[in-house]
């Protein structure tokens, strides 16, 4: 089977047996999953950031889809390519399978304004702060929008949360959470709540994995 990606040169990967219909957790991934490094594609460099094995293992015993969704600007710059991203994406999962989480499926958008050749597109309707990953999970896993919650570390995790009609988003502290913080609080209003956490540990206390 080769690489999940679709016509517009979007990683779109289901996993089997993932959980499906509901609301879902979405996750950023650098920063807040893992370590930020700056275009992570080695797999020496990946290191699961404490908690977030928890956080996800309780989703997953609550039923609750597990979404990444990450900008991959590194892949459409050149700086490494989809088997880089493959292999690091590999080691995450086998980190976290070893205490007892998984991620239900996996959304990548390498495309960027100094992408080359194809990548080359600024504004791309996959690309965060655009919403284009989380409606394109919402169709292949039957979501709940409205109820779903994601976690992130930079301003764009919040608005594509917003702009996807998400219930909230958690913006944590980790990565570059602490320089977004402010930035990140012009999205809280009526029918989107915002939450600040020190890590994604805290996401245990977002609704959909307290009920």
């Amino acid at each position: 089977m080769g690489d999940p990606i679709d016509s517009e040169g979007v990683w779109c990967e289901v996993r089997d047996g993932a959980a499906r219909g509901g609301p879902a957790l979405f996750l950023d991934r650098d920063g807040v999953v893992v370590r930020e490094t700056d275009y992570l594609s080695r797999v020496d460099d990946v290191a699961v950031l404490p908690g977030a094995a928890d956080v996800i293992a309780a989703a997953n015993r609550r039923g609750v889809p597990v979404v990444l969704v990450t900008n991959q600007s590194g892949i459409g710059r050149g700086y490494f390519g989809w088997r880089e991203f493959s292999a690091v994406q590999q080691a995450i999962a086998s980190v976290l399978a070893a205490q007892g989480a998984r991620l239900d499926a996996i959304y990548a958008c390498p495309h960027h304004a100094s992408g080359q050749g194809a990548f080359a597109v600024a504004h791309h309707p996959a690309r965060k702060p655009n919403p284009g990953m989380l409606l394109r999970a919402a169709a292949d896993l039957d979501l709940s929008l409205r109820e779903s919650w994601m976690v992130g570390d930079k301003t764009i995790d919040i608005e594509a949360a917003k702009r996807a009609g998400l219930a909230g988003a958690m913006h944590v502290l980790t990565g570059y959470g602490e320089a977004e913080r402010a930035r990140s609080a012009q999205f809280a209003g009526p029918g989107f709540e915002l939450r600040f956490g020190r890590s994604i540990a805290d996401a245990l206390t977002l609704p959909i994995l307290v009920r």
